[in-house]
């Protein structure tokens, strides 16, 4: 193309020729966005807007570090692909610095290009390793878009692909959501009830693999589990001879001022995937890791599983340097840190807006949940408005702070607030700002 395309042919060929993910292709009008740096996107116009999300919960490092984008510039020049059958030293490395950051006792890797082929390799491993076949998953779940893992999936992303997104052997157990308990209990007095019907389905389905979980629920709403969960969940997965999966896709590489989000409970999977931040996005990486118990199964089993970009080197590079960037400035420690700030402010903002129900959240991972009717817990919208095209109530809040400067991810009935992790405080101020005044929006519409 000799010319140069205007900003609004850019748009116009994007929304004509390629597909709009999760939503109706009409009337979609994508932002062209031209250029970041640290934890601001720049449109064609020179607009600048506030990442409060990190794009899709991903880039931890924020817009144009430096360490690595020069990994990825050094790898294409030194090796740009090897098939994965071959040993390189970036693969060498990369392992060495996983052994350090993981949960200990998590020894062996498969890499993948995203976290949704990295929960596929999780239940391929699961199922070839016990000779079960049952994977039990949650209702308030998401757990990538190809057919295992969105079958896995408990949202509404998963309607569209059934009766065949259905595959066989996925179970759904309740979710842990203490805010709306879907089995109608309260904690503490409920003795972590959502975890002993899991065990009673496990009982009762037999033949039941591995439990899939997000250690702490994304999307589907920051659901933060009490501290006895997960170790009542790795008892009763040990006692039944279950794998416990925990997709840290959206968790990990301190999100939640851990490393991994298990760490906040002491509890070691037998498999753990994790993806988004381990390249702060900059490049596609996934990876499957798995405890050296089910890594020594497979001296003397065919490891059936494989992909022409597994270990791909340019992938693996920009992990390297994200690692040691989040070593260097002690983004771990900052991220818990900034969550402190960051909770106090969100539930100081709680008490002005009759809309927000509750506040929840991990180091630099919170939702806003807001309520259309707090006393009777009736919300403002559902999943089949999400999946029906109904501009939500979050949604149009969302849409006013874009409008001035701010972008914020919003679901069905909550705000995920997930922004860099080199955010600074002042940064911070400037978003809630935006937040607080755009927050009015829902504020109007609320009953009783």
């Amino acid at each position: 193309m000799s010319e140069k395309l205007t900003s609004q042919e850019v748009v116009e060929i994007t929304a004509k020729h390629t597909y709009g993910t999760w939503r109706k292709q009409k009337g979609w009008t994508p932002l062209h966005v031209v250029d970041g740096e640290g934890c601001f996107f720049i449109d064609a116009n020179g607009k600048r807007y506030l990442d409060f999300s990190s794009q899709l919960m991903c880039l931890h490092l924020g817009y144009k570090n430096q360490a690595v984008i020069k990994a990825i510039e050094e790898q294409a020049r030194s090796m740009a692909y090897i098939a994965p059958g071959f040993a390189t030293d970036v693969r060498a490395e990369l392992s060495m610095l996983l052994l350090e950051v993981l949960p200990k006792g998590l020894e062996k890797f498969f890499f993948t290009t995203s976290g949704t082929e990295a929960n596929e390799a999780a239940f391929k491993i699961a199922r070839m390793y016990t000779g079960k076949t049952k994977i039990i998953a949650r209702y308030r779940s998401y757990h990538g878009s190809t057919m295992g893992s969105i079958a896995a999936t408990g949202d509404p992303r998963r309607w569209a692909m059934e009766p065949a997104g259905k595959i066989p052997g996925v179970i759904f157990s309740p979710e842990v959501n203490c805010f709306d308990c879907p089995i109608k209990h309260t904690y503490p007095e409920c003795g972590i009830a959502c975890a002993d019907y899991l065990e009673h389905i496990i009982i009762n389905e037999g033949d039941v693999a591995a439990v899939m979980m997000e250690p702490v629920v994304g999307t589907n709403g920051i659901l933060i589990p009490p501290k006895e969960y997960f170790p009542k969940i790795r008892e009763i997965c040990d006692k039944h001879n279950v794998l416990l999966i925990a997709d840290e896709v959206m968790t990990g590489w301190g999100r939640t001022g851990k490393w991994f989000a298990m760490d906040h409970w002491g509890v070691v999977p037998d498999i753990l995937v994790t993806a988004k931040g381990i390249t702060t996005a900059y490049m596609p990486l996934g990876l499957c890791a798995t405890s050296k118990t089910i890594a020594e199964y497979f001296d003397d089993h065919f490891f059936s599983h494989g992909h022409t970009y597994e270990a791909h080197p340019l992938t693996l590079a920009p992990a390297i340097a994200s690692i040691n960037e989040f070593k260097r400035m002690d983004l771990i420690n900052r991220s818990a840190e900034m969550g402190e700030y960051l909770g106090q402010k969100l539930k100081t903002l709680s008490t002005k807006h009759p809309s927000i129900a509750d506040v929840r959240g991990l180091g630099l991972f919170w939702a806003v949940e807001l309520l259309k009717n707090k006393k009777n817990k009736t919300y403002f919208n559902t999943y089949k408005d999400k999946v029906g095209g109904v501009q939500t109530v979050v949604e149009k809040v969302a849409a006013q702070m874009m409008k001035n400067g701010v972008y914020l991810q919003a679901w069905v009935s909550h705000f995920v607030i997930a922004p860099p992790l080199i955010i600074t405080r002042e940064e911070l101020d400037s978003g809630l700002a935006v937040f607080d005044e755009a927050l009015k929006i829902a504020d109007e519409l609320v009953e009783g």
